[in-house]
């Protein structure tokens, strides 16, 4: 597996994050869903990295930098695919190595209540990421789940 900075013009790509946004809305309510889209993880500020294998894409993940040395996880995603090959695992550890390199403090992402994001919840969870209150620009939501690592001085 190779994971490498993607500027999201591969049609795979693009198509991956529309399936991204379109689950979101069909398992959390509109007001709920803070997923990007292509435009959005092209902003300042967001770097987005793909994971393929012999040119199939197999999963996506960006880090979205905030002031005060911390960052957010944004578009975590494995493809239908490649589910069950440990692709979120990869881009998770490559997320974290990657803000370390950056001085980030903290690391943190939203994420949601429903059993759909169970899953996702316990992959944070096991690599130290702990329940915290919103951050950001966030607010208190029933169906989020706010989720930070501390990766200490930076």
């Amino acid at each position: 597996m190779q994971i490498r900075t993607d500027d999201l013009s591969a049609p795979e790509v693009q198509s991956l994050i529309a399936e991204h946004l379109r689950e979101m809305h069909e398992t959390s309510p509109p007001e709920s869903v803070h997923a990007l889209g292509v435009e959005g993880l092209r902003t300042a500020g967001v770097t987005f990295w793909t994971a393929w294998d012999q040119g199939e894409l197999l999963g996506c993940g960006a880090l979205a930098g905030h002031e005060s040395g911390e960052a957010e996880i944004k578009a975590m995603r494995t493809a239908v695919v490649a589910r069950g090959r440990g692709v979120a695992t990869a881009m998770l550890e490559h997320l974290i190595t990657e803000a370390r390199a950056r001085g980030i403090r903290r690391l943190s992402l939203e994420t949601g209540t429903e059993d759909h994001f169970a899953p996702a919840r316990r992959l944070y969870a096991r690599h130290g990421f702990a329940e915290c209150p919103p951050f950001g620009d966030y607010t208190e939501d029933p169906h989020s789940v706010f989720m930070t690592l501390n990766l200490g001085a930076g």
